[in-house]
């Protein structure tokens, strides 16, 4: 296994590592109240978190939904949650031109799924030296995945993470496949189950898309049993008037406990 090192932590080691934030930046002041109140929950149960708001949304269903506060702006938010509260931070970029001012930020890119077989974006993100994390399109097989892993080698880059959001399952739905984790995984990377977002409905409400919010925690202790190497979660303090992907995200106030869970869960896995 390829560990690919952030700040203090490593991504591929032992222990429980939370990629966790709003879906999107709704406003400097909550996503940095956010950044705050996950970072003293993952704390206090000793577990390393990335914090993860995107600065904008560009595959909204709607024309008319809210896309967040551009790259300028997004990119000095979450520098500032780094540097004021020692976080390291992630997010998506679309076009390759991003890869330069976002690596002047960030801690890891994130290639969003449905751009997972862009090669000029994989090559621009390979090319800032950073982590990248790469999620597994819907539409993608599991295996296929060592074609994208390559094109980001063609840089020189190994710090390759690899997530898993679901598969198209019909119209507007979404099933997770548990067997990918370990597919992926067996490429040699540190491989994320990206829980709240294989629970979208895609476009489930005609403009905008639904979620099965009450498979959060089963879906991520099945994750943790089965051996992944980190959870990403959408989390928000009122998700029922998120601006973004609000039926799938976590409620802020059951996040310490499907946390302890977890670890719990993360524990016994790695005694045997």
């Amino acid at each position: 296994m390829d560990r690919v090192r952030v700040g203090t932590m490593e991504f591929g080691g032992p222990g429980v590592i939370l990629i966790a934030g709003p879906c999107v930046i709704e406003s400097r002041a909550h996503a940095y109240g956010m950044a705050e109140k996950i970072k003293k929950i993952t704390s206090d149960l000793g577990i390393d978190l990335v914090f993860k708001a995107s600065f904008d949304k560009a595959n909204r269903s709607s024309i008319d939904a809210f896309r967040g506060p551009g790259i300028k702006k997004g990119l000095e938010i979450l520098g500032e949650i780094r540097n004021d509260l020692n976080l390291p931070v992630i997010c998506d970029i679309h076009e390759p031109l991003q890869a330069g001012a976002a690596q002047e930020t960030l801690d890891i890119i994130q290639i969003p799924a449905f751009l997972c077989r862009q090669t000029d974006l994989l090559v621009a993100a390979g090319q800032t030296g950073l982590p990248v994390s790469v999620k597994k399109g819907q539409f993608m097989a599991p295996w296929d995945m060592k074609n994208v892993v390559a094109k980001i080698q063609s840089t020189g880059n190994n710090n390759i993470i690899l997530t898993e959001r679901g598969a198209s399952f019909g119209y507007n739905n979404l099933v997770c496949d548990l067997r990918s984790l370990g597919i992926m995984r067996a490429m040699n990377h540190p491989v994320v189950l990206d829980v709240t977002h294989s629970l979208q409905l895609p476009g489930g409400k005609g403009s905008s898309s639904g979620g099965n919010r009450e498979f959060i925690a089963p879906l991520a202790r099945a994750g943790i049993a089965f051996g992944v190497d980190a959870l990403f979660m959408e989390v928000h303090d009122r998700p029922d008037m998120a601006l973004s992907d609000g039926p799938n995200s976590l409620d802020l106030k059951d996040l310490k406990g499907i946390l302890g869970e977890i670890k719990a869960i993360r524990q016994v896995v790695e005694r045997e």
